[in-house]
């Protein structure tokens, strides 16, 4: 079986190799970049798994690697590094495409645990079906394309990755831990309002030019996705 590859764009050394030993000693293949131009150079010629990234570099910043991955259309799981910690810093990083954020300083552990989850998800998505279809809205989950009534609608990163979990439980009311979990992965602070924006962000792409509409919400339960009766 072959290796998970990982990219670390992290322009201090000390943090970079403390990241790439910890890597190596669990089982990982990994690359060092320490800017964002050589990163972003590596990140588009070659396959990686997963890319740790850091936002303050000396040259291209994060949120614009990331941004330009995704305007490529790579998908590939991006774990963003910073020691900007609010609410307002994580939507940011999130917005730029960023699947989960970890503030400094960090225990590696906790990395290791969110690098698996991002890994144990993709490989999971490969054995779904790609194309999932509720009502008029069709969400095609290896081309990252979002339909309805055949108008293609610009989603974020992770406002597809969100769409997606709803409409892979069609019907079902998931939970904010749930989502929490399965979204922003483990340890993220479900006391703030991160869920909430962004199930207001995908109620205006999705639902708000149409009159049928196909997210809900169950006050003190969660959120689903369904075709109305």
């Amino acid at each position: 079986m072959n290796k998970p590859g990982i990219l670390i764009i992290e322009d201090e050394t000390k943090v970079a190799l403390f990241i790439k030993k910890g890597l190596e000693e669990n089982q990982f293949m990994s690359e060092i970049a320490h800017t964002g131009k050589s990163g972003l150079e590596m990140i588009l010629s070659k396959h990686y798994d997963l890319v740790i990234l850091d936002l303050n570099l000396p040259d291209i910043k994060g949120h614009e690697v990331c941004r330009t991955m995704r305007l490529k259309n790579n998908m590939v799981p991006v774990l963003m590094l910073t020691a900007l910690s609010t609410t307002d810093d994580k939507l940011t990083g999130f917005d730029s495409g960023a699947d989960d954020y970890l503030v400094k300083p960090f225990e590696f552990k906790e990395l290791l645990a969110r690098i698996k989850a991002h890994l144990k998800r993709s490989s999971q998505n490969n054995y779904f079906g790609n194309v999932i279809r509720i009502a008029d809205l069709e969400l095609n989950a290896e081309t990252k394309e979002v339909k309805r009534q055949g108008v293609v609608i610009d989603l974020t990163a992770k406002e597809f990755s969100l769409l997606e979990l709803l409409m892979r439980n069609k019907g079902k009311v998931i939970s904010r831990a749930e989502i929490a979990e399965k979204i922003w992965n483990i340890n993220f602070d479900t006391g703030t309002n991160v869920i909430d924006v962004y199930i207001n962000f995908l109620r205006k792409k999705i639902d708000k030019n149409y009159s049928q509409k196909l997210i809900s919400t169950y006050i003190g339960m969660g959120y689903t996705i369904k075709a109305s009766e």
